[in-house]
């Protein structure tokens, strides 16, 4: 029993590792047509003074889609097959847990919204047009933390955005 256990382990094994390399997302559904991307700088329309993440975000978006989609980045949206335009359409840091005892808060949740639309210029069609949330807690009054927070965030934002548009999920 003890060897057959074993064997049957061992054979499960090596089918998952032969599996593992059969799948990927690169391209998963894009257009065939479809080969470069435009990726404007973000707009920040909260009012809530992150613009200086709009950077962030957009270059954690063009690095996601040089490193894992058969897409390249055109600087400039015209000569661009697709373009994805977007925006921080909110931003909060509101408290998400409160102590029993101070009634004040133990840790606080930051939220980010993005918007985006994602248009081929071939067919002159709109793929998307959708928002994102990433959301992440801290612990209340670290700042190290809460930027961290914000970060992961925009990285939950980015990579749901980046999935949508390789996978048309």
């Amino acid at each position: 029993m003890r060897k057959t256990t074993g064997t049957l382990f061992a054979l499960l094994a090596l089918v998952t590792l032969i599996l593992q390399g059969c799948y990927s997302f690169s391209g998963a559904s894009l257009p065939q047509h479809l080969h470069t991307v435009a990726v404007p700088l973000f707009d920040d329309t909260t009012q809530a003074g992150i613009a200086q993440f709009r950077d962030s975000i957009t270059r954690s978006l063009i690095n996601k889609i040089e490193s894992q989609s058969t897409l390249t980045v055109e600087a400039d949206p015209a000569r661009a097959d697709t373009v994805l335009k977007g925006v921080i359409i909110s931003y909060s840091d509101e408290p998400s847990q409160l102590g029993s005892a101070t009634e004040r808060a133990v840790t606080n949740r930051i939220t980010i919204v993005l918007k985006a639309d994602f248009d081929d210029q071939v067919e002159h069609t709109k793929l998307f047009s959708q928002t994102f949330v990433g959301f992440a807690d801290y612990q209340a009054g670290n700042y190290a933390a809460q930027q961290k927070a914000i970060q992961s965030a925009y990285n939950i934002a980015t990579e749901d955005l980046f999935n949508r548009m390789i996978s048309n999920w």
